[in-house]
């Protein structure tokens, strides 16, 4: 008896299973566990700033003239103007410019005047960010790159995170790994709430991606060796439309609490909450047994036979003719490695290149020009259609169509904005809309795919190097962002090229619609033989037609 068949005994998608789905969700479903990812959208949101104004106090002739002056006179003898005629963000005048308030004044004059950095310091509009970490510890001019520096060590934690949990977990378990996560993204979560500097702040969210990465990869694996196969795409998508859920709220969220301490607090709390009830969990009893422990793996099952309704059917199990056979040696990193690296290459890339072109576009909201909370909110809607339509092609046409098709598709709406104006923004938008909307279609394949293609021996393991590379994507990409600096459209041709290359290369990954979970590396090496020797009969069919 098949372990799929063995589930279907003792329940299939029973009363276990929908309450084991729903409190792993819940994380997802409020604004925790996506809020974290997409955090510094709003704590490190950047306001309009300029150097503070320094009137020259020596003479009272120019005190008397700046007591009746206006704000915007003041800043306009004070601030010069840049090439659009806007206000200089890191520069001011050594000397108030009285001159400039002649009306027959030209902005030309301003740049053959003397200026110099805000050495005092930068006054800003507090009208859409009240307190973020920009205005604390003014990350601006010449300490803008520490911005994307803050996420890209978030995303460097949430790295470490995917491959020292995910192979802890194949060694201890997913539920211990799982409760040990919620009590550190916790704990670094009000720690970076409460932090002191800027230095103190990026150590705790760095552990807090850690954290991050072992919740959401021990999630996953806890999640598709408990469920049927029939709805392994069904759950998988619950999930994902949980995590878009949460990018939904964020938006309100955010907007209610504009300081940010209190809002890393807000979305740091909770998950104390969840490692209290997370001690109810159930282990995966797939991995009871690769580990050697069936007598364990059978009081588990037992104890699931029961919540469904099909006690007669548990006291039946005993270790006699078990479905999975226990390996000789436990899997290891490097035959995860193998499997990923070696024979599924497309496996890497499709990670990578989806989490690199999705944190590009959500982590740069400013740049729309439009209300970052309302972009927000447009950001997180596209995602339910998007996934909706990704499970209906994911169950009735495959995984690896899924994949391949939403990659492409976003990398050509991301390249399209190149040649799209500035001034046309709602164009612009509705490309990014659906760009970020066929990313979120791919992370929800991609996390469905993922578990499939790994045997349950080596299974979290080989989520944690998918897991990986795709870290390694979104510590790039707000790094990407700084090559704007120097040609504008750099970005999008990197952020659109990398997912279409993605696509072509899915092309080489097996396809597991409809297929057992592999247990042991032997299974999955006798697919892949099955898979190459079924695409060379297939060639010669078509040469012989």
């Amino acid at each position: 008896m098949s372990f799929p068949e063995l589930l279907d005994r003792i329940g299939g998608m029973g009363r276990f299973q929908v309450m084991h789905v729903a409190f792993l969700a819940i994380p997802l479903l409020m604004p925790w566990l996506a809020s974290h990812n997409l955090l510094q959208n709003f704590t490190a949101g950047i306001p309009e700033h300029h150097c503070q104004v320094r009137v020259m106090t020596n003479y009272t002739h120019r005190v008397n003239l700046t007591a009746s002056l206006h704000a915007e006179d003041l800043l306009r003898v004070s601030i010069p103007m840049d090439k659009s005629q806007k206000l200089e963000k890191c520069r001011r005048f050594v000397t108030p410019q009285w001159q400039l308030l002649n009306p027959n004044a030209t902005s030309t004059n301003t740049i053959e005047l003397d200026t110099e950095p805000c050495v005092d310091g930068w006054t800003y509009d507090k009208s859409l960010f009240t307190y973020t970490i920009i205005t604390e510890w003014d990350l601006v001019c010449e300490s803008r790159t520490l911005q994307q520096m803050a996420q890209s060590l978030y995303m460097a934690g949430v790295l470490v995170g995917s491959a020292v949990f995910g192979g802890l977990a194949d060694r201890f378990g997913r539920r211990a790994l799982l409760i040990w996560c919620y009590l550190q993204m916790g704990v670094t979560g009000i720690c970076a709430a409460f932090s002191p500097n800027f230095t103190i702040y990026c150590i705790f969210r760095f552990l807090t991606g850690m954290a991050i990465s072992g919740i959401s990869v021990n999630s996953v694996s806890l999640c598709i060796e408990w469920i049927p196969t029939d709805v392994r795409a069904i759950v998988g998508t619950i999930n994902g439309y949980s995590y878009t859920t949460g990018q939904f709220i964020l938006a309100g969220v955010a907007y209610a609490i504009p300081d940010w301490r209190w809002l890393q607090l807000t979305v740091s709390l909770p998950f104390f909450v969840f490692f209290l009830y997370s001690w109810l969990f159930v282990e995966s009893a797939r991995w009871l047994v690769i580990s050697g422990k069936p007598e364990r793996a059978v009081k588990t099952l037992r104890k699931v036979a029961r919540i469904n309704g099909k006690m007669e059917e548990g006291e039946k199990l005993s270790t006699e003719g078990w479905p999975i056979a226990a390996p000789s040696g436990r899997g290891s990193l490097l035959q995860a490695n193998g499997i990923c690296w070696k024979r599924q290459p497309g496996c890497r890339r499709c990670r990578f290149s989806t989490s690199f072109s999705y944190y590009g576009l959500a982590m740069d909201l400013q740049n729309f020009n439009v209300n970052i909370y309302l972009t927000q909110l447009i950001f997180g809607a596209v995602d339910f259609p998007a996934k909706f339509i990704s499970v209906l092609t994911i169950i009735f046409i495959g995984r690896r169509f899924s994949q391949a098709f939403s990659l492409v598709l976003a990398g050509l709406c991301i390249l399209a904005n190149i040649f799209v104006s500035q001034e046309l923004q709602t164009l612009r938008m509705v490309f990014a809309v659906i760009g970020k909307g066929s990313l979120a279609a791919s992370f929800n394949c991609a996390y469905i795919f993922s578990g499939e293609l790994f045997p349950t021996v080596i299974r979290q393991t080989g989520l944690g190097l998918g897991s990986t590379m795709a870290r390694l994507g979104s510590i790039m990409a707000p790094l990407v962002l700084l090559t704007g600096e120097f040609f504008p459209s750099l970005p999008l041709i990197i952020y659109g090229s990398a997912p279409i290359l993605s696509g072509i290369a899915t092309g080489l990954l097996p396809e597991t619609h409809n297929v057992p979970l592999p247990e042991t590396i032997d299974e999955v090496e006798r697919q892949s033989k099955h898979t190459i020797k079924d695409e060379l009969q297939m060639n010669v069919l078509l040469h012989s037609t």
